[in-house]
């Protein structure tokens, strides 16, 4: 067995690398850039080496400076992660020639399944169903818009070495195959320095469900049954789970079967994922094997037992498997949601600045559950502009569906996060979302269900009542702590009166309330009781400035995060945002006279959605342009992001040019 690896990749990955390495008893290098300076995976590995900007294509992919630090740290393997250089071959090919383990598949491996066009010709001769599809490589846009049309609309025109939902649109036109093959290229060659681009038919009410193999290189290989990824934005995924919903043993198996065969036909060895899209009848199709771990694979590790990066590790050094397909049994349920540093109000883009609070749920035993989060960060963080916006795989498990679900609800509840936007409100509503609660859902669901963006959560009537007796509750504490610092009484509590009225914003056109409560308090807790004349107990022990309040509302828990705002709190639940006010009636009387301030008019205006780099402004001043028109190209992390004209106009002024950074809001273009 190996001494000491080095870990080709960093953030989450790569500190997860680490924590299996330490329990087998093997040293760790990490590598990092000029970003990545203080990095948790730096501080985690037992050493770790310097190499370069932050710029990936001058550090994190470039071979020759991974070489070197492997050199330099006489590192034995290398665990590549995913991303970066998991899947090219070129670096598998330069380990091999300094006698150096690479932990992953042999070259042959990567370079048949690494590129999709060759693979899905691998698998078709290899009797796996596939999509239908044109698989030789496309000169430009016109032969583009010629083969989408020979296939059928819709298309999906993807990069051929692509991976991470990056250098993939979806095609339903003319206009949109000739668009996104040109921003399919593009990104191709930024992210991955290969520009082939294939387009095959786009299966509609797709569900996205992958199956884990493992083999080693003495002939042996098994399937870990299937994950669901069906839930993604941009062709990414944010939610997963395992088992499937969906499947039945047979259909289970037939897909396993199916993935163990491709594998063996190109000799692979090491953990690979076999994709494929179901359709409502259960029919599969082979989409892509990628070649290294998955994001995704801590819910297979949960409902298996079965530590991933040890087998890589393992197989890499030579040892046969010593799990059988008998074996490999399906253990409760476990659900993965991905916390990304992007905002879901603004149809999910990247979010970059530093990390004020990051406080996970402790990972271990929740309810009737367990919590499991893969980071790669700490409070006081950076969330860089350089990298994939991801901060934390989020994962539970449980006996059941149910229990798997519940936890994560109470675990998303108890995650604090400020200072980025990020996706939590997004993946909470995800988690209470009757179709995913039922297990009915395909790729297209945040479309589907979410057609005007996501705008937030709005919590049934019974559960702001809830919020609101929590409140009243919270309020009340607050208040006796400001009359034992202002009054001059002995007993403080005789200055806190037992009639309120709560009001809440919730963010959304509908408000909520107000509704005229009456506390009564005892040692335990109090007892709201509404105008009605019905009432809510409430427990707790939260104290005025504590970030979160666990409190036990109508005998349920009630996780709420809380924040100080003027007059009153911030709380928010369930992926719900809530400014909560609890008044004296006459304050109540008296803020209801008070006129609304209203927010700047920028109808107008065309406001830069994310930090990101101005790479082409499509239009000019004066001209007339169209509802939908192209205005400008925006570039953020790998990901280009085309504006265009919500309505017709004329475009007055032009504030910015391409080069140009701009952060969040900033204004490009105004129009008349």
């Amino acid at each position: 067995m190996f001494d000491k690896i080095l870990i080709a990749n960093r953030g989450e990955i790569a500190c997860r690398v680490i924590k299996t390495a330490r329990k087998m008893g093997i040293q760790t290098v990490a590598v990092y850039s000029d970003a990545d300076k203080n990095a948790l995976h730096v501080e985690m590995a037992d050493e770790a080496v310097h190499i370069g900007p932050p710029q990936a294509n001058q550090s994190y992919i470039v071979i020759d400076k991974i070489m070197e630090a492997i050199r330099q740290s006489g590192a034995q393997a290398v665990h590549p992660g995913y991303g970066f250089l998991s899947e090219n071959p070129k670096f598998a090919q330069a380990l091999e020639a300094e006698g150096v383990a690479f932990i992953g598949p042999p070259v042959k491996a990567i370079e048949a399944m690494g590129d999709k066009i060759t693979s899905k010709k691998i698998a078709k001769e290899a009797g796996v169903s596939t999509v239908p599809g044109y698989m030789g490589l496309i000169e430009d846009a016109d032969e583009a818009v010629k083969i989408s049309t020979d296939i059928g609309y819709p298309v999906m025109i993807k990069a051929s070495a692509g991976g991470g939902g990056k250098g993939m649109r979806i095609a339903w036109n003319d206009e949109e195959a000739r668009e996104g093959f040109q921003s399919s290229k593009n990104e191709a060659a930024s992210s991955f320095g290969d520009d082939r681009i294939f387009i095959e038919k786009f299966v509609t009410q797709p569900r996205h469900i992958e199956i884990q193999v493992l083999a080693d290189t003495h002939g042996n290989a098994v399937y870990l049954h299937e994950r669901e990824c069906s839930i993604q934005r941009r062709n990414q995924k944010v939610v997963e789970e395992a088992p499937s919903p969906f499947l039945d043993p047979e259909t289970r198996r037939a897909m396993g079967e199916q993935a163990v065969a491709l594998a063996q036909a190109v000799g692979y060895a090491s953990a690979g994922t076999v994709e494929f899209i179901v359709d409502g009848d259960k029919n599969f199709f082979f989409l892509e094997m990628n070649t290294r771990l998955q994001v995704e694979h801590p819910v297979t590790e949960l409902i298996t037992g079965i530590d991933l990066v040890e087998q890589m590790i393992r197989i890499a050094g030579g040892e046969a498997l010593s799990i059988r397909q008998e074996d490999l049994k399906i253990n409760g349920w476990a659900i993965e949601n991905r916390l990304y540093a992007e905002d879901p109000y603004r149809g999910f883009l990247p979010s970059i600045g530093r990390l004020t609070r990051y406080r996970p749920p402790a990972e271990g035993p929740l309810g009737d559950g367990i919590v499991r989060n893969d980071t790669g960060v700490f409070e006081g963080g950076e969330i860089s502009m350089y990298y994939d916006p991801m901060i934390a795989k989020l994962c539970t498990w449980g006996e059941t569906r149910e229990i798997a679900i519940e936890t994560m609800r109470n675990a998303l509840d108890s995650f604090e996060v400020e200072g980025i936007g990020h996706n939590l409100p997004f993946v909470a509503a995800v988690m209470d979302h009757p179709k995913f609660v039922s297990g009915d859902m395909t790729t297209a669901f945040i479309e589907e269900e979410y057609p005007d963006g996501f705008q937030g959560v709005t919590l049934e009537e019974g559960e702001l009542r809830r919020v609101a007796a929590a409140a009243a509750a919270m309020n009340r504490v607050a208040e006796i702590r400001r009359a034992r610092i202002s009054g001059t009484l002995d007993n403080h509590e005789r200055l806190v009166g037992d009639d309120w009225v709560v009001a809440m914003k919730t963010g959304l056109p509908d408000e909520a309330g107000p509704w005229t409560v009456r506390i009564a308090a005892d040692q335990d807790g109090s007892t709201i009781t509404f105008e009605e004349g019905d009432s809510l107990r409430v427990e707790g022990d939260w104290t005025p400035g504590q970030s979160l309040a666990r409190m036990q509302v109508d005998g349920r828990p009630l996780v709420l995060k809380v924040d100080k705002i003027t007059q009153g709190l911030r709380l928010r639940s369930r992926g719900a945002d809530l400014q909560v006010y609890a008044r004296t009636p006459r304050q109540a009387e008296l803020v209801a006279l008070m006129p609304e301030k209203l927010p700047p008019d920028t109808s107008k205006m065309l406001l830069c959605p994310m930090p990101g780099l101005i790479v082409k402004i499509d239009v000019e001043e004066g001209q007339q342009v169209q509802e939908g028109q192209a205005l400008c190209t925006v570039e953020a992390m790998k990901m280009e992001n085309i504006l265009r004209a919500e309505r017709s106009g004329t475009v007055a002024k032009i504030n910015a040019g391409p080069g140009d950074s701009l952060a969040v809001d900033d204004v490009i273009m105004e129009f008349e």
